[in-house]
């Protein structure tokens, strides 16, 4: 069976940017990953990770592009997990980050599952929308978002020693 994704770039523009992709069921999260990076123009050498997702976009498990984990703690690999495994009727959608140090952040959802086409290689870039970027969009986190969120709530004043109940002794 062949799987039909659309890519949306997290982006706070009124610009939509996505892709249209087709690609095998039986396909390795690798192969999506390098389907998503072409299509999108980036050259692939960065680092990346899938999110599972709920239907409310929150970041679930990690499908890892290299193994950076600490012993004990298993990430599941993106050149040994079929796509199938991962994404199904019941989940239908990831979130894909490439590029840690600028955050590319895309929204990766099953659209559609069909019969593969005759004379059709796979993977397939079927519809474009939209230019990417030069840069990652910028990142709001709710924080910054809360006009009444002040880290310094108490109004210490932080040079003023005398006052901040220090145990010079603590030790």
């Amino acid at each position: 069976m062949i799987y039909r994704f659309r890519i949306i770039l997290d982006n706070d523009t009124d610009d939509d940017v996505f892709r249209d992709i087709e690609i095998r069921e039986s396909d390795t999260m690798e192969d999506l990953h390098n389907s998503i990076t072409q299509s999108f123009g980036f050259d692939g050498m960065e680092m990346a990770s899938f999110y599972v997702s709920d239907d409310q976009w929150n970041q679930g498990e990690e499908i890892a592009m290299m193994d950076m984990s600490e012993a004990g703690n298993e990430v599941k690999m993106m050149n040994e997990t079929v796509i199938n495994s991962i994404v199904h009727e019941a989940s239908t959608r990831l979130i894909y980050v490439y590029d840690f140090m600028n955050m590319w952040t895309f929204y990766v959802e099953l659209g559609e599952i069909v019969e593969e086409a005759e004379g059709t290689d796979y993977p397939n870039l079927m519809f474009v929308h939209g230019q990417i970027p030069d840069e990652a969009p910028e990142k709001t986190f709710e924080a910054e978002e809360d006009d009444e969120f002040s880290e310094f709530e108490d109004d210490l004043d932080l040079d003023d020693y005398d006052n901040l109940n220090f145990d010079e002794n603590w030790n």
